[in-house]
This record gives C-alpha cells, structure tokens and sequence, in this order.
C-alpha cells in the first residue's frame, strides 16, 4: 500500500463521499431561492462504482476514513445498502446530514454499519429555522438527534455555521445544548461557497470570537491541535468539549488529509479547488484498478497548498457547498 501524498507531503487519509447533489432543505446560504437544478440519476455514481472507488482508496492508497454526505445523503434510495457496502472496508465510516428523516433511517444505519454522524444545525429557534431552511422542520431535526443518540451512531456532533446577523446570538444556546446532552458542537466559520455569491469576510463570526462567548459562561481549557479540521477546547467541569472550524480566519490547509468525492464522480482536492478530476467517466470508459489508483494519485500530488480565501488570488469555486459535500 503507497500513503496518498500531496506534493506538499501531506498524507491524504480521509474521504468525503457526496452520493447525492439533493436535499430537501432550501438553506439560504447553499441553495438559491429559485432552487438548484439537479442532475439526471445516469449521471450520478451508482452504489457499485462508489464502493469500487472506495475500496480501490482503502486498500491502495490508505484512506482510513470515510464519510458520506450530499446535499442530504438520505434522501439517497435503499442508503443502508451502501452502507453495508462500504462498511465491509472497515474504516471510521460516518455521515453528515441535516437529519430531518433520520429518525426513520438512524437504527437501519447503524445496523448496516454507519458508526457516527454530523447533524448540521445552524439554530435552536423555529423562527429563525424557517428562514434560514425555508422549511418548518426544526422538530424532525431535534426529533432526528434523538433517534442518532438512541441508535449508538455516536459521538453525535452538531455542524453549526456561525454568521454575523444571522445566529451569532445562539453561540452560548448551542454549546449549552450540546453540553446537555453529550453532544459535541463544532461551530463552522461561514466560508465563501454560498449559492448566492454574496459571501463577504464581515459575515464571518470568527473563532476568537466564538470562543470568548462560550467561554464567558463555561470556562474552557484549549486541547492539542491534531490533524482534524476542528480546534477543540475542553469544558473545565468535565461536561464534554466544544470546536471551532476556522477556515477563514485561521487555515488548516497545512494539515488538511481530506480528499472529496461529488455525487457525479468528480474528485475535488479541496472544498475550494477549481480544479475536478473526472472518475465517472473513468470507470465508464473501462479503466481498471491500476488506472484509478495512478489517477488519484497524480490529482492529489497537484494539490496545490491552500485555499487563498480573503487574498487577491482567490477564486470562487464554480460549485456550492450543496453540490459539493462538507
């Protein structure tokens, strides 16, 4: 087995699979008003060609992580086959959702595999849920979390993205959530993949920022930083940890280990890249195994060294976070 190395020298161990570019949420920060025009089913990977991808990551080239998302990856028909599927690969599998049917899906999950889960949620007040989400569904998320915790799909952790007048008010609410039921919340600094393009450095709460807050109420003590995208700080009482992803204000790029792959077959370097390598097409064409592990190889040795974001070379990525996969 040959690491998946970047030509930086950094190791490449972690896959974010998209097996959908649907959701049924309208966020106003990942789906344009008037809605998203999705792709023909064709043109998606089938479970067989993502299974295939993935074992040839695994047991080739080291990935040691997978987790599915989408958009909404249980909108996904018969998810629990492809959970099944990949879970075979025996690596940390887990899913990033915003829950809404996943207290119908969570105990079928968990038996075919899934170990973890994300549940994205950026506010605790129906209010301001509709607007965001377009959708009056805060209880199918809460109800979603509850069915995660019940099921084992544990650590559940809470995705929230932090945006200036938005929910920067809720910072201390979500963590408190979060402390109360074992959940740990990674508050996401607003990043520049909105569908809308309106993105601008003011909206983004920034990690100090969020970190005074909750610090304010519940002390905090900081914890080594590892190659995870998140800084994490510990509650000084004991009552489980909170983190802060901060791509904005503070990169990672230098220990970033994640590669990703679209819903149709596209391999993206990183959340920001320009640049797609085509897999789909690929494995139509008649590629074998030799061919996709040189391919994957050669696109994340071109990996280039960071996103750029608020530097005068930065370029906006074509694709937004709903078809791209967090």
């Amino acid at each position: 087995m040959r690491p998946l190395v970047d030509g930086h020298g950094r190791v490449h161990r972690d896959l974010r699979i998209s097996v959908t570019d649907r959701c049924n949420l309208r966020c106003s920060y990942c789906m344009p008003e008037e809605g998203m025009v999705w792709q023909p089913r064709h043109e998606l990977l089938s479970f067989e060609e993502i299974e295939r991808l993935a074992r040839v990551l695994v047991e080739r080239l080291g990935i040691d992580a997978i987790r599915l998302t989408g958009g909404e990856p249980t909108l996904r028909a018969h998810l629990p086959v492809l959970v099944e599927r990949l879970a075979r690969l025996g690596t940390d599998l887990s899913m990033t959702t915003n829950a809404t049917t996943l207290d119908r899906q969570a105990a079928d999950l968990a038996t075919a595999g899934l170990r973890r889960v994300n549940i994205s949620l950026d506010t605790l007040q129906r209010d301001r849920f509709v607007e965001l989400t377009r959708r009056d569904d805060l209880d199918k998320v809460l109800a979603g979390i509850n069915a995660a915790l019940d099921a084992g799909l544990t650590p559940v952790k809470l995705n929230v993205v932090a945006m200036r007048g938005v929910n920067e008010d809720e910072i201390v609410d979500l963590a408190a959530f979060g402390r109360e039921r074992g959940i740990g919340v990674r508050f996401i600094e607003f990043m520049p993949l909105d569908a809308s393009g309106e993105w601008k450095a003011g909206a983004v709460v920034s990690q100090a920022e969020i970190v005074a807050a909750i610090a304010a109420v519940f002390p905090l003590d900081p914890v080594p930083r590892g190659s995870a995208p998140a800084s994490l700080w510990r509650y000084r009482d004991g009552r489980g940890d909170v983190g802060v992803i901060p791509s904005v204000t503070q990169p990672f790029c230098g220990d970033c280990d994640r590669i990703r792959l679209t819903a149709d077959g596209k391999l993206r370097t990183c959340l920001f890249a320009t640049v797609e390598t085509d897999f789909r097409d690929l494995m139509r064409n008649g590629a074998d195994d030799d061919h996709l592990a040189s391919a994957f190889a050669a696109a994340v040795g071109d990996k280039g060294p960071g996103h750029l974001i608020g530097q005068p070379a930065f370029i906006r990525p074509r694709r937004s976070m709903s078809q791209i996969g967090g």
